[in-house]
């Protein structure tokens, strides 16, 4: 079977600045598919030409085999990052206006239902809370009865509570055999969402794979953590274990828990507040981009 969506050796170049640099990959149909970087990664970038909003300066880019047209752009359905709707129009007249874009739609009231927009169908869009106006912006995607649906960091500023209540619709949507391509700095979120992830860096896909796939290739350890208090006089436990410094506490990557704690005790380091746990996608997006702030 085709992927619904392949890319060939992608480039974009701004001036000197290579935004993507020989990209290529491929999407199965039916999976959600994750794309994740740093800020200046170039992510941004390879999602806007693959949605055909800009141009590459080089590659391909295909939809079901053949080169992105109309029927692709009918095909699939985008959830914008930030989506300015016209003022004072209610939630039932935003989704009428964007019906009146396509050529086919799927009914109204399903979307309606599929998204629980009905408790406030009649109020401004201004007067939303932030999770009801991502749920009208994902309706909004999906009014079209799109194949592939792209999803550029749907859950940003949303609470807990609401961000897991979106995570449950993505899923519903999906096994409605739907491709989602979703990009989002939320690792927690890629790993309880994404069949598949691609991690980029400085224009270029540098892993992909599986969540799972990717984690074991990469970590054949265990993660302790304890408090920068309890180490940080401690030199030699310090180089003995290689102990990292990360957000105000030590890491240790340690390929036998029962021996590095011995150690610790016998530097008497003290094991208040130790913790002990497996490496995370958020472990690994670090190690393969580093812990630098980027601009």
């Amino acid at each position: 079977m085709n992927p619904i969506i392949s890319v060939n050796n992608l480039h974009k170049a701004y001036k000197q600045v290579k935004a993507v640099n020989g990209v290529s990959f491929e999407i199965p149909k039916g999976i959600c598919f994750g794309l994740l970087g740093p800020n200046g990664a170039g992510k941004t970038t390879t999602v806007e030409m693959l949605e055909g909003i800009i141009d590459p300066t080089s590659g391909d880019i295909r939809y079901l085999g053949k080169p992105i047209d109309q029927q692709f752009r009918n095909a699939a359905g985008i959830m914008f990052q930030n989506t300015a709707l016209q003022d004072y129009i209610t939630v039932r007249e935003a989704l009428t206006l964007f019906a009146n874009f396509y050529p086919q739609t799927r009914p109204l009231d399903e979307l309606i239902e599929q998204c629980a927009l009905g408790e406030f169908l009649d109020r401004d869009n201004r007067h939303l809370s932030g999770g009801q106006k991502q749920r009208l912006l994902l309706a909004i995607a999906l009014i079209n009865d799109p194949d592939i649906i792209f999803l550029d960091e749907p859950t940003t500023g949303l609470d807990p509570q609401s961000r897991r209540n979106f995570w449950e619709l993505l899923r519903k949507i999906k096994a409605e055999d739907k491709t989602l391509l979703l990009t989002t700095h939320y690792m927690e979120e890629a790993h309880e969402l994404c069949d598949e992830i691609a991690i980029m860096d400085n224009g270029r896909i540098i892993a992909r794979g599986t969540p799972k796939e990717l984690l074991r290739k990469h970590f054949q350890n265990t993660v302790i953590t304890l408090p920068k208090s309890n180490l940080n006089s401690n030199q030699v436990a310090l180089e003995q274990l290689q102990a990292k410094s990360v957000e105000g506490h030590f890491e240790i990557l340690s390929d036998n828990v029962e021996a590095t704690i011995n150690i610790l005790m016998e530097q008497q380091v003290p094991l208040t507040h130790l913790q002990i746990r497996e490496p995370t996608l958020e472990d690994l997006f670090l190690e393969l981009t580093g812990h630098d702030l980027r601009p």
